[in-house]
């Protein structure tokens, strides 16, 4: 291989590499909030899941609503309602403290 074609097969495989590096989609800043433990890659969706109905039933303010967990690939989904917004920022600070927990989806709303 001579020194061009070898300049040529590298600034080939940089542009792929820039390319595809490229194509991440970050999620929505309004429909999602990051969660303080990304650092934990080995905990499984339904042990995560588990970690935050059991944390959400033993907090005395949201032990009697029924919040729905939804976990897949450490993205952790809040679905339910609740009495007020301060239930709704306490349900979400526990689940964003949870083991393996990437991103929170809030999906809880206020009775009416």
């Amino acid at each position: 291989m001579n020194k061009r074609t070898g300049s040529f097969l590298f600034a080939a495989s940089m542009t792929v590499m820039m390319a595809v590096g490229g194509c991440s989609k970050s999620p929505e800043a309004t429909a999602t909030t990051p969660a303080a433990s990304a650092a934990v890659g080995n905990v499984s969706d339904i042990d995560v899941t588990e970690h935050v109905k059991t944390a959400l039933q033993q907090n005395d303010s949201l032990k009697g609503f029924d919040i729905k967990v939804v976990t897949l690939k450490g993205d952790v989904r809040l679905i339910g309602v609740l009495d007020s917004q301060a239930q709704i920022d306490e349900a979400i600070k526990i689940a964003r403290a949870s083991d393996g927990a990437h991103t929170i989806h809030d999906e809880l709303t206020i009775k009416k």
